[in-house]
């Protein structure tokens, strides 16, 4: 994704952030996260353990999400993440399952096959992670497929 392509995402990012606070319901919330450990299933000295993941979501009362998140992925190359989901909160703890779908654009010249259908250099994928929150505080154990696991944490607004 060039800057261009990124700006577009921004500015797409921020319309639906401005008519999401016109509908705004109580319950609804912003979450912001960065990536804080991973740790990739098989051992390579080029895997890249330090992420620099910034994501933003929407979640909504129903547990219906949108996101986008930015991260250097397992081979150093700025890549981007642009999904839909569902949160499952726990009626009783602080603790959540989501799963998140979308597109990851960014695994580029001798790694595009690293990930599974990385056609014309986007890939779809699946996201399973489980959660905790403390207040505003989360957590989040996040599973790369077989590559990798990864912890999050973020605030919630």
């Amino acid at each position: 994704m060039n800057r261009t392509s990124f700006a577009a995402l921004g500015l797409l990012v921020m319309s639906l952030a401005a008519n999401a606070e016109e509908g705004e319901r109580e319950g609804d919330y912003w979450y912001v996260q960065t990536s804080a450990y991973t740790k990739h299933w098989t051992h390579d000295p080029d895997h890249n353990n330090h992420q620099e993941l910034v994501g933003i979501e929407r979640v909504y009362t129903d547990g219906l999400l949108w996101g986008a998140a930015t991260f250097k992925n397992s081979f150093y190359q700025r890549s981007y993440y642009a999904y839909l989901g569902k949160v499952w909160e726990n009626d009783r703890y602080p603790v959540y399952v989501k799963l998140s779908a979308g597109l990851i654009e960014g695994y580029k010249g001798e790694y595009d096959d690293k990930i599974p259908l990385n056609h014309f250099g986007v890939a779809p994928v699946i996201i399973p992670s489980f959660g905790a929150h403390w207040g505003p505080l989360g957590a989040e154990f996040v599973v790369l497929g077989a590559a990798a696991g990864m912890v999050n944490v973020g605030v919630r607004f």
